[in-house]
């Protein structure tokens, strides 16, 4: 299996890749993201096997049947372990390791965050945290990790790297913008390998702050910069074995359908559930769901891709969507347009930089987007959030948190009778619980091993938007 870039010549250029080589790299050195030149077909006959791969032998098993299709330069044996030792039970809290829980007649929500930092980032971050550290001491080499993060994604790739072997961590985060306990999890952490930077602007900022020095490509090779966002196609890969553990646990034959609702802000959840699509996953619908800051919604409803600027990206109840630049949409594009890099570096690397936006609305592919790729969307805001929280607990005593919320109340506009509709749970509520108790008038049950974290010393450099001080701050710690 070979990558190359969403911005490359068609399939057959010199730039293609393995997949070693890319679970370093990150960002394509032509500005574009990583996809595999071919998605893997998946039949009827496959889906009854991994089905009882699962139901016998576990998520990890799984995981590996999923990611042996994408990896071809890394032993199996050696690729089988690292999936075990990553999904266990004492990891995840239970035997499913994504346990679905039906809600009402078609309605369910998959349980993405019993992982170390409560957030469903933990799915691919443990795993990625393991080829690291497999993949560096094979080469004796070290990576230094150039991260941004709206909330979740930092504080599950600092405990999933955490310690590990030849890895920094350099993780950008919007400074005030998270919940106290998201900032608290991070900022909380004393060890050397992990250095906090909070800029002062909005999650768009720390993205383009990442994008900046992965395109200094002469930086990027003398300090070895690697990511651990979803614009790493590894972490996005390691998201697509969930869709097909909650297929499993909500039909009992592939001859079944099921939807998907997905709340979203930067693109690689719902992206790694058009990549399951893609390879025969049998997906109604995949429904985007924001809040507030909806430019996704915008363009799976009208065409028009416009990015906001920091004044115009909301602060919102459910913070780690709060993002205008959804940087893995780049990938569902390049698949939309017929993978014509060409088209897509016109785009990305131009449209956007010049006018912050383009339109798709009148080309024949947007029209795709729903009837061949099964793209719908909804948006929700502060007071629908509440609404749902408080239903939820109400109904069913399921306390949910605040971006889970978001995706149920769109799911709900786009259920189909005989269709289980999957909301993609997020975070668990502790993480917001300012929210909770404005909603339900209650604290959400804090896990024991999180008591009093708010209140512990903090590690945190701040800075401004400034790609020159954070180079000179990478630069400073590697000496």
């Amino acid at each position: 299996m070979l990558y190359l870039s969403t911005r490359a010549a068609p399939t057959g250029s010199p730039d293609v890749k393995h997949f070693c080589e890319i679970l370093l790299e990150g960002l394509a050195p032509d500005g574009g993201l990583y996809l595999p030149e071919r998605y893997p077909q998946v039949t009827a006959t496959t889906l009854e096997a991994w089905r009882k791969v699962y139901l016998e032998q576990g998520y990890g098993a799984l995981a590996f049947e999923v990611l042996s299709l994408y990896i071809d330069d890394i032993p199996a044996a050696d690729l089988k372990a690292i999936c075990l030792k990553t999904y266990t039970q004492d990891v995840f809290g239970t035997k499913e390791i994504v346990p679905l829980k039906r809600l009402e007649s078609n309605l369910y929500l998959e349980g993405l965050s019993n992982g170390p930092t409560l957030a469903f980032k933990d799915m691919a971050m443990q795993l990625l945290g393991n080829l690291f550290e497999y993949e560096l001491a094979r080469r004796g080499e070290q990576l230094n990790i150039l991260g941004a993060t709206s909330g979740d994604t930092g504080s599950a790739a600092e405990y999933a790297m955490r310690g590990k072997k030849g890895v920094r961590v350099f993780m950008t985060s919007p400074a005030g913008r998270m919940s106290p306990f998201q900032q608290a999890q991070m900022f909380s952490l004393m060890d050397a390998n992990i250095h906090n930077i909070a800029i002062e602007g909005v999650f768009d900022d720390c993205q383009d702050i990442v994008k900046a020095v992965s395109n200094d490509l002469e930086f990027k090779r003398k300090y070895k910069i690697g990511t651990v966002n979803s614009i790493n196609w590894a972490r996005l890969m390691a998201q697509v074995v969930y869709y097909f553990a909650g297929y499993f646990q909500a039909t009992k034959t592939s001859a079944e359908k099921v939807s998907f609702t997905v709340p979203s802000g930067n693109f690689g959840n719902v992206c790694a559930g058009h990549v399951a699509r893609m390879m025969g996953l049998p997906i109604d619908k995949l429904v985007v769901a924001t809040n507030e800051n909806d430019v996704l919604d915008e363009f799976f409803r009208t065409g028009v891709y416009r990015v906001r600027g920091s004044a115009d990206t909301h602060e919102t109840s459910s913070p780690s969507m709060d993002i205008s630049k959804a940087s893995n949409f780049e990938r569902f594009v390049f698949d939309l347009l017929g993978r014509d890099g060409a088209r897509v570096k016109a785009l990305f690397g131009d449209a956007l930089n010049q006018t912050g936006r383009f339109d798709l609305g009148a080309d024949a592919a947007f029209k795709q987007a729903a009837s061949i790729y099964g793209f719908v969307s909804g948006k929700s805001t502060h007071a629908d959030r509440l609404d749902t929280i408080r239903d939820t607990f109400k109904r069913f005593g399921v306390m949910i948190d605040t971006h889970t919320a978001d995706g149920e109340k769109v799911a709900r506009e786009h259920l189909t009778p005989g269709i289980p509709m999957i909301v993609m749970e997020t975070a668990l509520p502790i993480k917001f619980a300012e929210t909770i108790v404005e909603a339900l008038g209650q604290p959400p049950h804090r896990p024991p091993q999180f008591e009093g974290i708010e209140n512990l010393p903090k590690k945190v450099l701040v800075m401004p938007v400034d790609v020159a001080q954070v180079k000179g701050y990478i630069a400073s710690q590697c000496a």
